[in-house]
């Protein structure tokens, strides 16, 4: 196909409200160099991190929720971004280009990649860059991703949307559940369930053969249910004290030392998130007498990811859809995100009017 030099999509271009974010026309289509690939973007699911960055949150002097805003700068992850900058960690995309020393990837293939891209060192085993943070990311009709990221999902039963859908929420989530490791019979607990990262959590330990229970509002529960929770408890529930193996936490907040109280001693406890508040208070004597191992999970090995990608591929997990926008909508689609009034994820359409 003919690659054009310009390509439509959204651009930030400082952090900030829905304001930030920019409609051009006319953004240089990025070319693949030596190790990298090209690929038109199918579609691009919305996530937290999408929001966390525009809107600052990131910042360490912000101790508020996701919802109470954040900084004017220094907001990215990991410090500073240079803008303007796509974001789009979510992908699926058909390859269009591929740069030199690219042998393993054809054109025409359906792909995607991890959001966090592992690019460890001896220095740094633990290094990674983030797609729409590092690096320019999906929220394009364009997106090029080094090669040695690219995972091809040709012959999955998942249509486009489903595939993006999955890199972030389902990325971070089979992270948490490996890192914690959750096993066949375990109680696990999950927060957060209706959300992307959650409800990916829910299924996935259902997967392995955890019994789940759930943490959610009472008009989401019956889909948490579906997605393989036995039990769901209200966000104001307090979990039974030493009942679980194992917390996945994606909310922290006010609720962090119930949750310690909530694990069976020697229990698991791994986070990927703070969306009620990163500032939390606990008894340590609840973590060092109950011999509590704790997990702060972000970066995710490429074997994790591989993991994952063999789910898409078998279709063994689909994940749950709340709505679709025009990539346009950005703006819309990231409102409804926030209102969280409906479970599952939600997926932006480029070249959708």
């Amino acid at each position: 196909m003919t690659i054009p030099p310009t390509m439509s999509g959204v651009q930030l271009v400082a952090h900030g409200g829905p304001e930030a974010l920019v409609w051009n026309d006319a953004i240089p289509t990025p070319m693949p160099g030596p190790g990298e690939v090209l690929a038109r973007v199918l579609a691009a699911g919305v996530n937290n991190t999408d929001v966390n960055t525009r809107i600052g949150w990131y910042n360490a002097d912000v101790t508020g929720a996701t919802d109470e805003g954040g900084a004017d700068e220094a907001g990215g992850w990991s410090g500073a971004l240079n803008f303007p900058l796509i974001q789009g960690g979510d992908l699926c995309g058909e390859v269009v280009a591929v740069g030199d020393g690219v042998d393993l990837i054809d054109l025409g293939a359906r792909v995607t990649c991890p959001l966090n891209q592992a690019i460890p060192t001896d220095d740094a085993p633990t290094r990674f860059q983030a797609l729409g943070s590092e690096l320019d990311g999906a929220f394009a009709e364009y997106c090029r991703i080094p090669a040695d990221q690219v995972f091809t999902v040709d012959g999955s039963p998942l249509s486009d949307v489903e595939i993006a859908a999955m890199p972030c929420a389902y990325g971070t989530a089979i992270n948490l559940v490996t890192r914690s490791g959750v096993k066949a019979g375990e109680r696990v607990l999950v927060t957060g369930a209706s959300g992307g990262v959650g409800l990916a959590a829910v299924q996935l330990s259902a997967y392995r053969g955890a019994d789940v229970t759930a943490v959610t509002s009472p008009g989401k529960a019956e889909t948490v249910r579906k997605a393989g929770a036995k039990e769901v408890i209200g966000r104001d529930d307090a979990p039974d004290p030493g009942a679980f193996d194992a917390v996945i936490d994606i909310v922290g907040g006010r609720a962090f030392g119930g949750l310690l109280n909530a694990l069976k001693p020697g229990g698991r406890y791994a986070v990927s998130g703070a969306i009620a508040g990163p500032i939390v208070e606990a008894d340590l004597r609840v973590v060092y007498l109950n011999d509590i191992t704790i997990f702060g999970c972000t970066y995710t090995p490429k074997e994790v990811f591989a993991d994952l990608v063999e789910i898409i591929r078998t279709g063994a997990i689909r994940p749950v859809i709340a709505a679709t926008y025009p990539l346009r909508d950005i703006a819309a689609a990231q409102a409804e995100f926030m209102q969280k009034s409906a479970a599952g994820k939600i997926v932006l359409i480029p070249g959708e009017r």
